[in-house]
């Protein structure tokens, strides 16, 4: 049993594929687990590493499943993206490979669209993906773009499996061309500082969610967080046995965490 005391955290930061849904399934507990954030008064966000979807389609998403879960609580690897393209390079270009998630929060930061002489090549999730852009994108990388991922997930839950994610979808372009891409969603730290600023929450006092321990788990534990892996979702008891690190609690999902907190109050 967990000796983390969740009442006493007051901030949470929680990943979505794999613990809050598969594709479009909700998992079990998870509108306790809302239901408890909303009544103890938590401050809570949503980091996920999806970049297909804006925050207002991941409001509509949950709201489909009978969540009610404002806009304001949603961060994207696309907002992180288009944030640390805007503080890099402000009113750049770029050849996007994506989802309207993508593309809303790069128009949003200024950005704009390019596949002549872009400065970055930047690739996320999507129906977009085919042998014609990433054609068009190793060229353009060949051409002197720099590489851009929106997350280094290799793979992502789905119902009935697991889908391609970023991290396998841009490594033919950096086979191709010999460049290493520069990935902006979890674990960069720059994605994990901006969730707690935006919760007004000190790390110590913070709780990172996630069912990935090579992005959600280790993005929490290096910036200071406790952390819980939860079963739901990518992870099994048999994978975490290959990390060296530990998370601080490990649950089979998150109505677990609502009962593991009462049964400490």
């Amino acid at each position: 049993m967990s000796t983390l005391n969740f009442n006493e955290k007051t901030g949470f930061i929680c990943d979505m594929d794999g613990v809050i849904y598969k594709g479009n399934q909700i998992l079990p507990g998870v509108t306790e687990f809302i239901q408890w954030l909303q009544e103890e008064n938590k401050e809570y966000l949503f980091l996920t590493n999806n970049s297909g979807y804006t925050p207002r389609e991941l409001n509509q998403k949950l709201e489909r499943m009978g969540l009610d879960v404002p806009e304001e609580h949603f961060y994207t690897s696309a907002l992180a993206t288009a944030a640390f393209l805007k503080d890099q390079a402000p009113g750049c270009s770029v050849f996007a490979i994506g989802e309207a998630g993508l593309l809303n929060a790069l128009y949003d930061a200024g950005i704009t669209m390019n596949d002549v002489n872009p400065d970055y090549v930047v690739v996320g999730e999507g129906r977009s993906y085919s042998l014609d852009s990433l054609t068009k994108a190793t060229n353009l990388v060949m051409g002197g773009a720099k590489l851009i991922g929106a997350n280094s997930d290799v793979s992502g839950p789905i119902e009935g499996g697991i889908a391609p994610a970023c991290r396998a979808l841009i490594s033919p372009i950096e086979m191709a061309t010999g460049t290493q891409a520069y990935f902006c969603g979890k674990p960069n730290p720059l994605m994990m500082r901006t969730g707690l600023r935006m919760l007004h929450c000190h790390s110590a006092d913070a709780v990172m969610i996630g069912d990935r321990m090579d992005t959600d788990i280790i993005s929490g534990m290096e910036s200071g967080m406790s952390t819980v892996l939860v079963l739901s979702g990518c992870s099994t008891l048999e994978t975490l046995k290959t990390y060296a690190y530990r998370p601080s609690a490990v649950v089979d999902g998150v109505g677990d965490i609502v009962s593991l907190a009462r049964a400490m109050k």
